[in-house]
């Protein structure tokens, strides 16, 4: 049986930081990839924006490690020539009834160390982009748009550079705890089982990660976290649209509304919707465009019928169901589940992709607190 130091699970923009993390430390990494491409899953269908940590709860993981790797990510985005934009984003708020959520995104921000919002009144708004329509908005010139893609590239080619081997279609299925701390994997590899042995397990497997907790033996029932899957789908506009930044209307809740943000190359797309699913399903409903337009019309009453075609769609792992509670990212070691040598990442949505950076930090941290164990 082959070994190996640490095994990664889940090739996202996530687990590839981690990777990169274990492997500038100077430990031998490999990362299991269930699909056949790395990012296949949520780290490739989103919004790709570099977020400012405006909206999350004082105190939270996602504040906190939101704002540490939005620092992180633009640095190393200029370091390393990895695609992006700090183009900046207005969120409007387009009715009187709307200035109370508009006042607790400030307030948030703000207890989170955001200092950097500037207050905007309909003027304000005119002045910066001539067919936003709202009553007052805030101007966030932090945010920014990444070439996810080109990010992820440049993690593993790191994690490569340092000796991290990436291995795709290979699915853990069972986690058998060893004496002294370490682990026998049975991989699925095609119509194979490969046994290999590590003294580390991180779990990133994103939408995966309750299935991959499920499959380590010896892992008490309340660690074994169930993941809902919260759909959101993308149309694209035809053309260019007039703005030149971002465009959030208020948040609401399970998501940040239908927004408008930019790729690298200009083009505009709107979404994501919220659509609470049972499985993993990316089948795009062009009939759900019908919603777009009401919604986006609120603050761009430009918007021409037939404008917008289907685009994608994406599934973000929740920690609770449709109507539950705010959950925060959760990032479980030895000290936590009492399994030593195993590190779980559940519930990494938004802003995991701002985070990534320093959600790799806080992993290096528990796998300290492994080798001090």
């Amino acid at each position: 049986m082959d070994k190996v130091d640490c095994v990664v699970a889940g090739a996202g923009v996530v687990g590839l930081a981690v990777a990169r993390a274990l492997a500038r430390a100077g430990r031998e990494v490999v990362v299991l990839e269930r699909e056949g491409l790395i990012g296949s899953h949520t780290s490739s269908r989103n919004s790709e924006v570099i977020h400012a940590g405006i909206y999350y709860p004082k105190g939270s993981a996602k504040a906190r490690l939101c704002l540490r790797g939005k620092a992180l990510l633009y640095a190393h985005c200029e370091s390393r020539g990895v695609p992006h934009r700090r183009l900046g984003k207005i969120i409007v708020a387009t009715a009187p009834d709307q200035l109370g959520a508009l006042d607790a995104a400030q307030a948030a921000a703000r207890g989170n160390g955001v200092e950097d919002l500037a207050p905007l009144d309909a003027a304000d708004l005119r002045a910066l982009e001539p067919e936003l329509v709202g009553v007052a908005g805030l101007m966030s010139p932090s945010t920014g748009i990444i070439d996810s893609h080109a990010l992820m590239l440049s993690y593993l080619g790191e994690a490569e550079d340092h000796g991290a081997a990436l291995a795709l279609n290979a699915r853990l299925t069972r986690a058998t705890p060893l004496p002294g701390g370490s682990f026998e994997l049975e991989v699925a590899t095609g119509g194979e089982t490969t046994r290999l042995a590590t003294g580390l397990l991180v779990n990133a497997a994103g939408l995966f990660a309750g299935e991959v907790a499920a499959a380590v033996e010896g892992l008490a029932a309340p660690w074994r976290r169930e993941v809902f899957y919260c759909k959101g789908t993308y149309f694209a506009a035809q053309g260019r649209v007039p703005f030149a930044r971002l465009i959030y209307p208020v948040p609401e809740r399970d998501g940040l509304g239908v927004h408008l943000t930019l790729d690298m190359g200009g083009a505009a797309r709107f979404g994501p919707d919220v659509e609470w699913v049972e499985g993993i399903d990316y089948g795009l409903d062009a009939a759900r465009g019908d919603g777009f337009y009401a919604a986006i019309r609120r603050y761009w009453p430009g918007l021409k019928d037939g404008a917008l075609s289907p685009s994608y769609t994406g599934v973000r792992p929740k920690l609770a169901p449709a109507g539950g509670a705010f959950t925060d990212f959760t990032i479980e070691g030895p000290e936590t589940h009492g399994l030593e040598g195993l590190v779980n990442l559940f519930g990494i949505e938004s802003p995991g992709l701002t985070a990534s950076l320093a959600i790799a930090e806080e992993v290096m941290d528990r796998v300290a607190l492994c080798a001090a164990a």
